[in-house]
């Protein structure tokens, strides 16, 4: 699929590739050139290039940026956004999750619905237009608390985008409301939920799964939520986390079911690769499974990026890079790589930076238009569904949002560390009492 250029500039775009194809191994050279023709490539070619190094990575990088450019031009975007990870309490023990505690745990913590909507209101004055929001699953809880969470957002700030509760939430709060996927899709849609996060895939291989977090959604569940969403008119997001204990012909084999997926539903809005962040996951710090890898490396980042578009390109045309799993300079780096989205702003985001992450917190909109165009490229503010709120041009550097101006971090915002040592918001005290949630049956 060619968007945005002639037929001319692709025909000579194909005639350079093919003048430098015979410097670098001739099954890869193949592959890019099937896919620079706009085909489809297959898994087993996506495995191939998962694996390719040396002059081979290069030239990986440089099919990736061009079919970039064809399909969605120079523009990168970004949006206002405020993550909303309102307990950390969880009733599952996944090996890669620092961030979830028991409910007996001192560090447990749960928001008021009060406090949700405060810092959703909070994020709107600050020029946001959409709040994530995704938690652990605490225990006992109310099968229609997601629902009323909403409704509460929805109440105070009408025009506020809900991208929130990923398919593990959903599937625990129909369990808990004791109804079918669909039934609770819809009625998440009907509170005022605009999106899901397509979070909690992992690697969509249960063999892996299994290794890495037994007990949690599996591959076949976390299909049918995301296909009921999309079935229901909701867009979701699609993400991989890797660098753990994958082959490369399993990350291969989770693109391709994604695109099935795309190619059934139409319902995917992006592309997110979130490499696995090593050093305070229990499975790795704690050597709980064989073979565990210490995240992936920069070379395995930029190729899981590059295979992303080169797979992806004809059917979800958003990659994003993740600047807060693979720093601003890498994600930076990601746009040569087939990416054209530059995350959000976050203001506070707990999951990654409880593993380790030393990012996560805030990024200003000003920030990120001068990364982005020290790449050579166009920066513009998108709203949740990717409809651009507004470009800016090279002369508009003067340009400052709200956000932009803020000072303080996590003396204004609050933090992971900030939240696990709170003692207005500890769920082991309120819990007792039943004041923290909904509970059912209470």
């Amino acid at each position: 699929m060619v968007m945005g250029d002639s037929k001319q500039q692709t025909a000579n775009s194909n005639a350079g590739w093919r003048r430098v194809a015979p410097l670098i191994e001739p099954e890869i050279a193949r592959i890019l050139d099937r896919a620079l023709d706009g085909e489809d490539i297959g898994v087993d070619e996506a495995t191939a290039l998962f694996d390719a190094r040396g002059p081979a990575l290069t030239a990986l990088t440089l099919a990736a940026d061009e079919l970039r450019r064809r399909s969605v031009g120079d523009v990168v975007t970004y949006v206002i956004n405020r993550n909303i990870n309102f307990t950390n309490v969880c009733i599952k023990h996944c090996g890669f999750c620092a961030f979830s505690r028991d409910h007996r745990e001192e560090e447990g913590y749960f928001l008021p619905m009060e406090e949700v909507v405060r810092r959703a209101q909070e994020a709107w004055d600050l020029g946001a237009r959409e709040v994530c929001v995704q938690a652990g699953l605490p225990p006992k809880m109310d099968g229609y608390y997601y629902v009323e969470l909403t409704q509460a957002i929805k109440r105070a700030l009408p025009e506020m985008h809900i991208h929130g509760f990923s398919p593990e939430e959903v599937l625990y709060g129909a369990v808990r409301a004791r109804c079918s996927i669909e039934e609770y899709v819809r009625a998440l849609k009907d509170a005022g939920v605009g999106s899901l996060p397509g979070t909690s895939a992992e690697i969509l291989d249960q063999e892996v799964r299994d290794r890495i977090s037994p007990g949690r959604i599996t591959k076949d569940q976390w299909v049918e939520v995301i296909t009921a969403a999309h079935r229901a008119g909701l867009r979701t997001t699609s993400t991989i986390m890797y660098g753990h204990v994958e082959t490369s012909r399993q990350k291969a084999a989770h693109i391709g079911l994604l695109r099935d997926i795309q190619k059934e539903t139409g319902g995917f809005t992006e592309f997110v690769p979130l490499s696995f962040i090593a050093s305070e996951a229990p499975m790795y710090a704690k050597g709980l499974v064989d073979g565990i890898r210490p995240g992936a490396t920069g070379a395995e980042v930029i190729k899981m990026y590059a295979v992303s578009r080169i797979m992806l390109n004809n059917w979800i045309p958003n990659v994003q890079a993740s600047w807060v799993k693979e720093g601003p300079k890498l994600a930076q780096m990601a746009l040569n790589a087939g990416c054209n989205d530059f995350m959000g702003t976050l203001i506070n985001e707990s999951i990654s930076t409880s593993a380790g992450a030393i990012y996560g917190q805030r990024m200003a909109p000003r920030e990120m238009r001068a990364l982005i165009r020290e790449m050579g490229r166009i920066p513009a503010e998108r709203n949740t569904l990717y409809g651009v709120v507004r470009a800016f041009g090279p002369d508009e550097d003067d340009h400052y949002d709200p956000l932009d101006l803020v000072a303080g971090g996590d003396e204004r915002f609050g933090s992971f560390e900030r939240l696990t040592h709170a003692p207005e918001f500890r769920f082991a005290d309120r819990y007792k009492r039943g004041e923290t949630v909904p509970l059912a049956g209470g």
